[in-house]
């Protein structure tokens, strides 16, 4: 499987689990101090490049969990080579 079969698979998965089963994998493979740190800089990215209106609140709440995503599909990425 690909680099983008992974992340094609991985974001079709996410898309369809609830509330309860994000938390329960992020628990399980991200750190607490990590969710911090993603949401920290989602906040400092946002504020300086986002605009300030209703698409950009949007993109900015969103944002932290872009990051989240991305890193738990590299995760994915290491485990399976």
């Amino acid at each position: 499987m690909t680099g983008r079969e992974l992340a094609i698979e991985f974001t079709d998965l996410w898309k369809d689990l609830d509330t309860r089963q994000i938390n329960t994998m992020l628990a399980k493979n991200v750190g607490m101090e990590l969710l911090e740190f993603f949401s920290a800089y989602a906040e400092e990215f946002s504020d300086e490049w986002v605009p300030k209106d209703g698409e950009g609140e949007e993109l900015s709440r969103r944002l932290p969990n872009l990051l989240i995503i991305g890193y738990l599909i590299r995760l994915l990425e290491e485990r399976v080579d």
